[in-house]
């Protein structure tokens, strides 16, 4: 392989590295537009990384075109410094996500959510005051709760509903303090728990207290998050394949060239 010709592979390895940073960066608005305010924790990350490829790629595109070697060298080293980071990144993702899941209920379609179920680094993040201050007053602005009543009409409707982690965990008490349901917002508080769990005690119906103060709460949140992060994951493994591939090509390309011009000196 020449050198004209190698440098014409890494133009096209480079043109098509770009294509997979626009992706990238549409897997990030797309997660924005899907996710309100409280639950955007891996969206920056991922528009970053998409910026940070962009940016790799346009380096190795002029390198190639205008023949500068160190402009290759500069897109190759980055290039492995971004397949380490995600390796790193997927490889943590997948520990903190191993653990926790749902609980069936009799009766009810959808699971309950226990925090100690969850990861130490979830636990830590969701029990830091500062943290849980700003999600809490984030999941009170929400419509999670707010739209229950409006969603479900009925109390069978409400019965039979697949509620989503964080609205198992932060609109109702949990199922173990015994209150009777009397529409999709109201419990009946007057009935005397059964249970010991202090987010029974914690539970108001006020649409402003509900359950956010509730470890049930920060564990549906922790669900939803575990969630969000395997997504990330596995779509982190396929980006490390794909740019795996072209580092490897881009390393050949760039070898053979080296190659082809000491053969001519």
């Amino acid at each position: 392989m020449g050198s004209g010709t190698s440098t014409f592979v890494i133009r096209w390895i480079n043109f098509l590295t770009m294509l997979l940073a626009i992706a990238v960066i549409c897997f990030g608005v797309w997660m924005s537009t899907h996710h309100d305010g409280c639950r955007k924790s891996l969206t920056l990350p991922v528009l970053a990384l998409g910026g940070f490829i962009l940016v790799i790629s346009l380096i190795g595109f002029m390198g190639a075109l205008k023949n500068i070697s160190i402009l290759l060298w500069i897109y190759l080293v980055l290039l492995c410094l971004i397949l380490v980071g995600i390796l790193v990144f997927t490889v943590l993702a997948f520990i903190i996500t191993n653990n926790g899941s749902g609980h069936s209920v009799a009766g009810l379609r959808y699971k309950e959510y226990q925090l100690r179920d969850y990861s130490s680094w979830f636990l830590k993040q969701l029990n830091n005051t500062k943290n849980w201050a700003h999600l809490k007053s984030c999941l009170v602005k929400s419509e999670d709760c707010n739209n229950l009543p409006k969603k479900y009409k009925t109390l069978k409707q409400y019965k039979m509903a697949k509620l989503t982690p964080i609205e198992a965990g932060c609109c109702r008490p949990p199922s173990e303090c015994g209150y009777p349901a009397i529409n999709a917002s109201y419990y009946d508080l007057s009935f005397h728990p059964i249970s010991s769990n202090n987010d029974c005690r914690l539970y108001k119906n006020s649409r402003t207290i509900k359950c956010y103060s509730c470890d049930s709460c920060k564990a549906g949140v922790a669900q939803y998050m575990k969630t969000e992060w395997r997504v990330v994951a596995i779509f982190n493994v396929i980006l490390f394949v794909v740019l795996s591939i072209i580092y490897f090509v881009g390393c050949c390309a760039r070898r053979n060239a080296a190659r082809s011009r000491s053969s001519k000196v």
